[in-house]
């Protein structure tokens, strides 16, 4: 019973399907024989146009033929007249390739001369040029060379001035630094003097005499106090002279250097400068 029924549902189904399928297949026909009468009236016209559109051509192209046959006829006759020129022209040109050669001798040799020409005449505008500069430096430097002989004589005038105030004060210093190095020099070696004689004298004293110690011993105090005062008088003065003759010294190795400086050479002082020796060194 189960079996019969679902036959006979797919039975029924199956005509709904075929019935749904040739309803399609007809539809479907139906709009294929549309488009392909679509088409063929499509195709009518287009064929029309085309037919029309050559017939238009043709009847151009045979206008355009009758058009060109009769401009071919009068380039035909222009081309016949041009001919006769044509001769014409070459029989003047056989006359006057003689003149024209000669002509062009002419021109070549004239072409020559220019070229020469623009060269010189380049070459004179270059020469101006470069005399126009060199005048220009010849000047500058001639302006150079002046000024620079002033400040030479300039340089010169204070050279020798500085010579002149150097060699001065040099000797003025020597003399004066001679002067009191003797003088302390001597007062120097008159306080050593001074010093053994009293060293003797005391000597002498201490020994002929019959002092008792502690008087003794209160003299010698007195006498090395005044010993060591004239051991400071005396380191003093020393202390003095090797400034002095520092002093001395470091100004001549200025005096010298500046000389070195200004290219005066030492020989041209017209005597030597001495130096001082330093006590203790």
């Amino acid at each position: 019973e189960i079996e019969a029924k679902y036959t006979k549902k797919m039975q029924v189904l199956r005509d709904e399907l075929d019935l749904r399928r040739k309803t399609e297949i007809h539809e479907v026909e139906e709009r294929k024989n549309s488009q392909i009468s679509e088409l063929m009236r499509n195709h009518e016209k287009a064929f029309s146009d085309i037919k029309n559109y050559y017939n238009d051509i043709t009847l151009k192209n045979l206008a355009l033929i009758s058009l060109l046959k009769e401009q071919a006829e009068e380039m035909k006759k222009r081309e016949n007249h041009l001919e006769k020129e044509k001769a014409d022209v070459l029989l003047q040109n056989k006359q006057l390739k003689e003149p024209l050669q000669q002509a062009q001798e002419q021109v070549s040799e004239l072409q020559k001369k220019l070229a020469h020409y623009d060269k010189d005449k380049e070459a004179l505008t270059n020469a101006k040029a470069r005399l126009k500069v060199t005048q220009k430096e010849l000047k500058d430097l001639q302006w150079e060379h002046e000024v620079l002989e002033q400040r030479f004589s300039k340089v010169q005038e204070e050279r020798d001035e500085l010579y002149q105030k150097f060699t001065k004060a040099i000797n003025e210093v020597q003399q004066k630094t001679g002067f009191k190095n003797l003088l302390l020099e001597r007062k120097l070696k008159g306080l050593l003097s001074l010093l053994e004689k009293k060293e003797v004298e005391l000597s002498e004293v201490f020994a002929a005499s019959n002092l008792d110690p502690g008087a003794l011993s209160l003299v010698s105090h007195k006498l090395e106090d005044v010993l060591n005062s004239k051991n400071t008088t005396i380191k003093d003065l020393q202390l003095q002279l090797a400034r002095a003759c520092k002093a001395h010294n470091d100004m001549l190795q200025t005096f010298e250097a500046k000389l070195t400086a200004f290219g005066i050479p030492l020989d041209n002082l017209g005597f030597k400068p001495l130096a001082s020796p330093v006590p203790g060194q």
